[in-house]
Formats: C-alpha cells, structure tokens, sequence
C-alpha cells in the first residue's frame, strides 16, 4: 500500500487507530487484529533491543527492526524515527524509504538541547518532505506540552508550530500527551482541516472522545508493550 492510501486514512473525526508494534510478531498480531496501518514505537523497540527511549538506540539497529517488520506484512509501516538521529534530510528519507516504509513521526526535540526552534524544525521537515516526494507521509510530533503545568498557556506555540510543520510539508501534527480536552479541541480547530494525532492513554480523552474532538489519528504509543511487559512480569512473579 502506497503512502497515499495512508495518507487518505486520516480522515478527522474517523480517527485511524494505531496499536504501535515493537518487533515483527507484535506487528503480525495487530494485522491479525484486522488493523490497516502498522506503526512502530521507538521507546518499546529501544527498550527491546536494551537501549534508551531518546535517541539511545543506534541508528542502524532501530532500522534494521523496522525492516523486519516491513518483510513479515503486507500493509503500510510508518516508524517513529524520533527527531531524525542526527541523519541529513536526504539520507533519513533515503533510508526510511530503503526499509519500505511509508510514513514517519519525526518530533521537535533534540535529546541534549530541548525543544527545537520551530523555524529549524520546520526547515528540516521541508528537507525531509523534498527528498522524500510523496513517498513518505510526514507526522510532526509538537512537544511543547510535555510537561507542561498549564497546558492552556503553551497552547498558541503548538498552534504556531503545527503550522509552520504543515506550511513546510507534514502530513499531519502530533501534539503529543495533551491531557486537557478543551485544549485538544482548541489545537484541532486551530489547524483545521489538517490531520492531527492524539495519543491514547490512560490520563487522557478516550478513544470515543478523540473521534468527536476531530482528530485523525490516534497513537498508543508504548502502551502495548508496557502492558505486555507488565503480564510477563506478573507471571514470572507467579513462578518464583
């Protein structure tokens, strides 16, 4: 399936459900499950392969999973390429598109400096999205309420950081882990009609709920495989 089949699935309001893998089987499972898309999370694969979340993992290991998964299904992969591990535009969607994948998360902080400025970010992502064509769909992941106390009061910064990401080629705009739903709502209208990404959690609006926000796309992240690494530890316990 080509990136703009991917792209068509982000239709707001009839979000496109992403149950993010870690390795070729957990991928196999969530097309089993009858989901479209497989995505990719980089903290599960990391952590499977005993690195850090952030960049900790080596380039090439984290590909070389990706590719995995691409050779064992028959639908579209889009990876979690984190902030683009130091690559040049050209050589990331090189790379991601050698490893057949159709679609990547590339977020807007850079391990060891913080949150990028939004005008460098957006200047990568328009390298990105010119090396790549149309053969990759771009999600441009906002971190500024990560961590942030009053979600209201970074809320114009993401606004104008998913512009500039959508003025300069994404796809589609993440703001990830925003817990408020009337700032989510806000951030949905604001760059309307872009698609936006919402992550699923525990803390925050549910999957009924991001549908009538008017969000396109919902992540669970690392949630599977926490909850999976979760029951192993519990049955291991069991057996001690």
């Amino acid at each position: 399936m080509t990136a703009a089949k991917l792209r068509d699935l982000h239709v707001p309001g009839r979000p496109l459900v992403l149950p993010n893998a870690w390795d070729a089987d957990s991928a196999k499972l969530v097309v089993a499950a009858g989901f479209p898309v497989v995505a990719t999370s980089s903290a599960a694969i990391a952590e499977s392969l005993g690195f850090a979340d952030g960049q900790g993992a080596p380039v090439a290991e984290m590909f070389a999973a990706a590719a995995r998964i691409t050779r064992v299904v028959d639908v579209p992969v889009t990876v979690d390429a984190e902030s683009g591990y130091g690559l040049g535009a050209a050589e990331l969607a090189g790379q991601l598109l050698d490893i057949g994948v159709v679609g990547c998360n590339l977020e807007d902080t850079d391990p060891g400096r913080g949150v990028r400025p939004a005008g460098e970010q957006a200047e990568f992502l328009g390298a990105v999205r010119e090396a790549a064509g149309d053969g990759l769909v771009l999600n441009a992941r906002v971190d500024v309420f990560l961590g942030a106390d009053d979600e209201q009061a970074v809320l114009d910064e993401a606004v104008e950081r998913a512009r500039a990401y959508l003025e300069a080629g994404a796809d589609c705009v993440y703001p990830i882990l925003v817990r408020s739903p009337e700032v989510l709502r806000a951030f949905v209208a604001a760059v309307s009609p872009a698609a936006v990404n919402a992550t699923l959690w525990p803390g925050g609006p549910q999957r009924e709920q991001l549908a009538e926000l008017g969000v396109a796309r919902i992540s669970l992240g690392a949630g599977l495989w926490r909850a999976s690494r979760g029951w192993l530890a519990e049955r291991l316990a069991d057996l001690s």
